[in-house]
Protein backbone atom coordinates (compact mmCIF):
# COMPACT_ATOMS: atom_id res chain seq x y z
CA UNK A 1 0.00 0.00 0.00
CA UNK A 2 1.54 3.25 -1.12
CA UNK A 3 1.39 6.67 0.45
CA UNK A 4 -1.71 7.66 -1.53
CA UNK A 5 -3.53 4.49 -0.50
CA UNK A 6 -2.60 5.01 3.16
CA UNK A 7 -3.81 8.60 3.11
CA UNK A 8 -7.08 7.58 1.47
CA UNK A 9 -7.59 4.83 4.08
CA UNK A 10 -6.94 7.23 6.97
CA UNK A 11 -9.22 9.83 5.41
CA UNK A 12 -12.01 7.26 5.15
CA UNK A 13 -11.52 6.25 8.79
CA UNK A 14 -11.69 9.84 10.03
CA UNK A 15 -14.70 10.82 7.94
CA UNK A 16 -16.75 7.71 8.74
CA UNK A 17 -16.54 7.90 12.52
CA UNK A 18 -19.99 7.05 13.88
CA UNK A 19 -21.49 6.59 10.40
CA UNK A 20 -22.11 3.43 8.45
CA UNK A 21 -19.40 2.70 5.92
CA UNK A 22 -20.59 3.44 2.39
CA UNK A 23 -19.98 0.76 -0.16
CA UNK A 24 -17.76 2.01 -2.97
CA UNK A 25 -19.18 1.98 -6.47
CA UNK A 26 -17.66 -0.44 -8.94
CA UNK A 27 -15.61 0.82 -11.87
CA UNK A 28 -17.75 0.20 -14.92
CA UNK A 29 -17.84 0.88 -18.63
CA UNK A 30 -21.00 2.30 -20.19
CA UNK A 31 -21.40 2.19 -23.95
CA UNK A 32 -23.87 4.54 -25.63
CA UNK A 33 -25.07 5.11 -29.15
CA UNK A 34 -25.25 8.87 -29.63
CA UNK A 35 -26.16 10.57 -32.90
CA UNK A 36 -23.25 12.89 -33.77
CA UNK A 37 -22.64 14.56 -37.13
CA UNK A 38 -19.71 16.95 -36.67
CA UNK A 39 -16.78 17.88 -34.43
CA UNK A 40 -19.01 20.32 -32.54
CA UNK A 41 -21.48 17.57 -31.62
CA UNK A 42 -18.62 15.32 -30.54
CA UNK A 43 -17.09 18.04 -28.37
CA UNK A 44 -20.45 18.93 -26.81
CA UNK A 45 -21.13 15.29 -25.81
CA UNK A 46 -17.58 14.74 -24.55
CA UNK A 47 -17.66 17.92 -22.44
CA UNK A 48 -21.04 17.06 -20.92
CA UNK A 49 -20.12 13.48 -20.05
CA UNK A 50 -16.69 14.46 -18.68
CA UNK A 51 -18.38 16.88 -16.27
CA UNK A 52 -20.24 14.01 -14.56
CA UNK A 53 -18.79 13.11 -11.17
CA UNK A 54 -17.06 9.74 -11.14
CA UNK A 55 -16.27 9.66 -14.87
CA UNK A 56 -12.63 8.76 -15.54
CA UNK A 57 -12.53 8.75 -19.34
CA UNK A 58 -14.77 9.39 -22.34
CA UNK A 59 -13.88 7.83 -25.71
CA UNK A 60 -15.86 8.72 -28.83
CA UNK A 61 -15.97 6.89 -32.15
CA UNK A 62 -18.00 9.18 -34.43
CA UNK A 63 -17.94 6.76 -37.36
CA UNK A 64 -19.78 4.11 -35.29
CA UNK A 65 -21.77 6.74 -33.31
CA UNK A 66 -20.38 5.07 -30.17
CA UNK A 67 -19.44 6.72 -26.88
CA UNK A 68 -17.59 4.69 -24.22
CA UNK A 69 -17.61 6.12 -20.70
CA UNK A 70 -15.39 4.56 -18.02
CA UNK A 71 -15.75 5.45 -14.37
CA UNK A 72 -17.82 5.15 -11.25
CA UNK A 73 -20.97 6.76 -12.70
CA UNK A 74 -24.20 4.81 -13.07
CA UNK A 75 -25.42 3.92 -16.56
CA UNK A 76 -28.77 5.67 -16.26
CA UNK A 77 -27.10 8.92 -15.11
CA UNK A 78 -24.67 8.79 -18.03
CA UNK A 79 -27.55 8.19 -20.46
CA UNK A 80 -29.56 11.04 -18.95
CA UNK A 81 -26.58 13.41 -19.23
CA UNK A 82 -26.02 12.41 -22.88
CA UNK A 83 -29.68 13.07 -23.67
CA UNK A 84 -29.45 16.48 -21.97
CA UNK A 85 -27.14 17.63 -24.77
CA UNK A 86 -30.08 17.42 -27.18
CA UNK A 87 -28.66 14.44 -29.04
CA UNK A 88 -30.51 11.19 -29.58
CA UNK A 89 -28.88 8.71 -27.20
CA UNK A 90 -29.48 5.11 -26.12
CA UNK A 91 -27.57 2.30 -24.45
CA UNK A 92 -25.36 0.55 -27.05
CA UNK A 93 -27.80 -1.92 -28.67
CA UNK A 94 -25.27 -3.99 -30.64
CA UNK A 95 -23.18 -7.07 -29.92
CA UNK A 96 -20.60 -8.84 -32.13
CA UNK A 97 -22.42 -11.04 -34.63
CA UNK A 98 -20.66 -14.21 -33.46
CA UNK A 99 -22.41 -13.97 -30.06
CA UNK A 100 -25.91 -14.27 -31.56
CA UNK A 101 -27.36 -17.65 -32.54
CA UNK A 102 -28.99 -16.36 -35.76
CA UNK A 103 -27.27 -13.08 -36.68
CA UNK A 104 -29.08 -12.61 -39.99
CA UNK A 105 -32.59 -13.34 -38.70
CA UNK A 106 -35.09 -10.48 -38.78
CA UNK A 107 -34.93 -9.39 -35.12
CA UNK A 108 -31.12 -9.32 -34.96
CA UNK A 109 -30.11 -7.98 -38.36
CA UNK A 110 -29.89 -4.20 -38.59
CA UNK A 111 -28.70 -2.35 -41.70
CA UNK A 112 -27.58 0.60 -39.57
CA UNK A 113 -25.35 -1.52 -37.32
CA UNK A 114 -21.59 -1.03 -37.60
CA UNK A 115 -19.65 -3.72 -39.49
CA UNK A 116 -19.34 -6.95 -37.49
CA UNK A 117 -22.23 -6.07 -35.15
CA UNK A 118 -25.89 -7.05 -34.97
CA UNK A 119 -28.69 -5.92 -32.69
CA UNK A 120 -28.77 -7.54 -29.25
CA UNK A 121 -31.72 -9.97 -29.03
CA UNK A 122 -32.93 -12.27 -26.30
CA UNK A 123 -32.51 -16.00 -26.88
CA UNK A 124 -36.14 -17.09 -27.05
CA UNK A 125 -37.15 -20.74 -27.23
CA UNK A 126 -38.73 -20.10 -30.65
CA UNK A 127 -35.48 -18.89 -32.23
CA UNK A 128 -33.16 -21.25 -30.34
CA UNK A 129 -34.96 -24.50 -31.17
CA UNK A 130 -34.32 -26.18 -34.49
CA UNK A 131 -37.08 -28.31 -35.93
CA UNK A 132 -35.85 -31.47 -37.56
CA UNK A 133 -37.44 -32.70 -40.73
CA UNK A 134 -38.03 -36.44 -40.63
CA UNK A 135 -37.71 -38.04 -44.04
CA UNK A 136 -40.56 -40.58 -44.49
CA UNK A 137 -38.43 -42.85 -46.74
CA UNK A 138 -35.94 -43.52 -43.95
CA UNK A 139 -38.59 -45.14 -41.76
CA UNK A 140 -40.21 -46.92 -44.74
CA UNK A 141 -37.20 -49.23 -45.34
CA UNK A 142 -36.09 -49.65 -41.74
CA UNK A 143 -34.68 -52.94 -40.43
CA UNK A 144 -36.20 -52.24 -37.04
CA UNK A 145 -39.74 -52.28 -38.41
CA UNK A 146 -40.60 -55.73 -39.84
CA UNK A 147 -43.87 -54.48 -41.42
CA UNK A 148 -42.21 -51.57 -43.19
CA UNK A 149 -41.49 -53.28 -46.50
CA UNK A 150 -43.26 -56.30 -47.90
CA UNK A 151 -40.73 -56.80 -50.73
CA UNK A 152 -38.09 -58.28 -48.45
Amino acid sequence: MGVAGTLEYLSDLMSSSGHKYKKKKQLQTVELKVRMDCDGCELKVKKALSSLSGVKSVNINRKQQKVTVTGYAEANKVLKKAKSTGKKAEIWPYVPYNLVAHPYAAPAYDKKAPPGYVRKVENNATTATVTRYEDPYISLFSDENPNACSIM
